[in-house]
């Protein structure tokens, strides 16, 4: 991820049904590969910096059952590489689903068809029923298996090799891999976590750290919290996060489509269902966001919501950069029919406001 823009911005979960959103509304995003394919170019396009997809192996039940259709996102940053030019191409990869040694070398082929965009975003699981489909438990130490996990994969992607390695959890011998990655030592890492625990482990592993927040006045503190680890580990550490979208001529008119989507039209089985398993196995939000804001959870995965005129979501994408964030991934409620007015009424007022090209 280049440092063109002050103030970074991505597409986040356009992999799968739904996307973030887990509403009933018949516009709601389907990831067909025509239209997630025209989405990647118009964003490339545009100038956006990043594509981070969702790594879904199951659905959440409900009326919809969301996000049980997504596509598999290694294959799909590499499918991408040469449909653009510009944007990093995040696969999300599952820790313990995925191997390092064939995630090393899929990094590197993605890394060598897009000219050197390719980005991992590691993460070590939460979803029961998903480790139930790969024959496994989730362990209750997820960042231990995650450091001998990208160990193994960042030293093969800094040319070392052979080399044994003698974990807890990987046992290799003869390790090696070829083609290396064109970005040296090894592409973009970026990992997804809130807890503290999380947050450590993105301080000994990634460049960036992908977290939540509920309210802007209250990230700062969590920005310091994640610095002051990265120092600690004797490495600077980005910090970015995530928002929906709902952008509209006017206030009114925005509230009222996203009280459509997140109350009167959500998918009130899967929400529950999601909520109910992120709460029980994953440190990726505040405990207060999942009792104060749930209807955030249902039109974004309980990131925070842009809602209103262009003029009100720009000056919020402001704070949110004033706060102290390097970026942010969006996502909408259909991301084609959305990303338009986005591009043409947002992005003037950002790089107005000094913090985009």
């Amino acid at each position: 991820m280049t440092e063109t823009n002050r103030f970074q911005l991505g597409l986040f979960g356009a992999n799968a049904d739904g996307g973030l959103a887990v509403t009933t509304v018949p516009e709601r995003w389907r990831a067909t590969w025509p239209d997630l394919l025209a989405l990647a170019r118009l964003a490339d396009g545009a100038g956006f910096d990043f594509f981070l997809p969702l790594a879904r192996w199951k659905g959440f039940g409900g009326t919809t059952n969301a996000r049980h259709h997504s596509f598999e996102t290694l294959t799909m940053a590499a499918a991408l590489a040469t449909a653009t030019e510009r944007m990093t191409l995040f696969a999300t990869v599952h820790a313990p689903f995925v191997h390092p040694v064939q995630a090393a070398k899929a990094i590197a082929t993605i890394d060598h068809a897009s000219g050197g965009r390719a980005g991992l975003n590691i993460v070590c699981g939460w979803n029961a029923p998903e480790f139930a489909m790969f024959g496994m438990e989730r362990t209750d130490q997820p960042y231990a298996l995650g450091h001998e996990w990208y160990e193994v994969f960042s030293r093969i992607l800094a040319g070392e090799g052979p080399f044994d390695f003698d974990g807890a959890y990987y046992k290799l011998r003869g390790v090696e891999g070829a083609p290396l990655s064109l970005q040296r030592p090894r592409p973009t890492v970026l990992s997804a976590a809130f807890s503290p625990a999380g947050r450590d482990f993105a301080a000994r592993t990634s460049d960036h750290i992908f977290t939540t927040f509920v309210e802007i006045a209250d990230a700062a503190a969590t920005i310091a919290d994640v610095k002051a680890r990265g120092e600690a580990a004797g490495r600077p550490l980005g910090v970015f996060t995530a928002c929906h979208v709902v952008c509209r001529p006017s206030q009114d008119e925005a509230e009222d489509y996203y009280d459509r989507i997140a109350v009167r039209e959500a998918d009130k089985g899967a929400v529950e269902h999601y909520m109910a398993m992120k709460q029980a196995t994953s440190g990726s939000h505040d405990p207060s966001a999942y009792t104060l804001h749930a209807k955030r959870f249902a039109a974004g995965a309980g990131t925070y919501p842009l809602v209103g005129t262009p003029e009100h979501i720009a000056s919020e994408l402001v704070r949110i950069h004033e706060a102290g964030f390097n970026g942010t991934a969006i996502s909408f409620v259909n991301y084609l029919d959305e990303l338009p007015a986005f591009i043409n009424d947002v992005l003037p007022l950002l790089a107005d406001a000094g913090i985009r090209r």
